[in-house]
């Protein structure tokens, strides 16, 4: 019989793939995640996760771990969701349409647009991706009551919520550059690179210099290479050699293909997340699915 943090410390390292994301996520130490994790592969008899300096794997044993216990996990706490809807006689009716900039913040979204259709059946929850061309057009437009995307946005019709989650910034290197056999690399070592952009008229300044900076810490330039429009176009840049490109680390996880390496930023300030809305206000839609996002991203125990 699992225990509850057994269970859990899997199911969430099984996503994250990062102790340090998943002991915040659960709210206990590294080491206890790390602990955890040890006595569960002795108690199955293999290896779940490959561990190494650079990145956490599941191995075949753990996928297919993964696979059997998800469905019932997720099964049991949507009736425990249920149970409590039935109990308070919530009931919420409408559309909440949301967005998101980058995959792992999709992940997020569709989970929580699970666990809020079965608590809300009468309701919808549209999600889209947002292009970093034009980041806030669509909330303008009215388009997205809520966006999930990277801080910071300052602009005086928006609202920037509380700090949802940080990841670890790093460089985006071709498979043969310099850079790519160092276990981390230095702000300042940007100065020696030609760093690929993104080129929108819509992207706010202090955006572009917290993002793509022109200027290391200690003032040295930057060389600024081609401005994309896409994030596809910066990865192909990027594996044809043109240059490098700022990025978080949890990229790696989906967007690796041969001629790219991911080297981590050891003294960049890390990439924050959370959600934006209106100034408006938001709909009780909105409002009640983005209580359920909070529910999911830091679980109580």
């Amino acid at each position: 019989m699992l225990e509850r943090l057994e269970l859990e410390a899997f199911l969430t390292l099984a996503e994250e793939l990062h102790f340090g994301r998943t002991a915040e996520r659960l709210h206990v130490t590294t080491g206890r995640i790390s602990q955890t994790i040890r006595k569960l592969e002795r108690r199955v008899g293999g290896l779940l996760f490959e561990r190494n300096s650079r990145k956490v794997t599941l191995t075949a044993l753990g996928e297919q771990l993964c696979d059997d216990l998800r469905p019932a996990y997720d099964q049991i706490a949507a009736g425990l969701a249920q149970a409590v809807t039935t109990t308070r006689g919530v009931r919420i009716k409408g559309v909440v349409r949301v967005g998101f900039s980058g995959a792992w913040c999709g992940n997020l979204l569709v989970k929580a647009a699970d666990l809020f259709r079965v608590r809300h059946p009468d309701s919808v929850v549209e999600i889209q991706e947002i292009q970093l061309l034009d980041p806030l057009g669509r909330m303008r437009a009215g388009e997205v009551d809520l966006q999930l995307t990277e801080f910071p946005i300052d602009e005086p019709d928006i609202v920037q919520g509380a700090l949802m989650f940080t990841e670890p910034r790093g460089l985006l290197v071709p498979a043969g550059h310099p850079f790519a056999g160092k276990d981390s690399v230095s702000m300042e070592d940007l100065a020696d690179t030609t760093l690929v952009t993104i080129a929108s008229e819509h992207i706010p300044e202090y955006w572009m210099d917290y993002y793509f900076p022109r200027r290391t810490p200690s003032g040295r330039p930057i060389p600024q290479g081609p401005a994309t429009r896409f994030w596809p176009e910066v990865l192909v840049h990027v594996s044809m050699g043109v240059g490098v490109s700022t990025v978080a680390m949890r990229a790696q996880g989906f967007h690796s293909r041969p001629g790219l390496a991911f080297v981590p930023l050891h003294d960049a300030p890390p990439i924050n997340y959370g959600f934006l809305w209106p100034r408006t206000g938001l709909n009780p839609v909105a409002s009640t699915y983005l209580d359920i996002v909070h529910e999911l991203a830091t679980p109580i125990r």
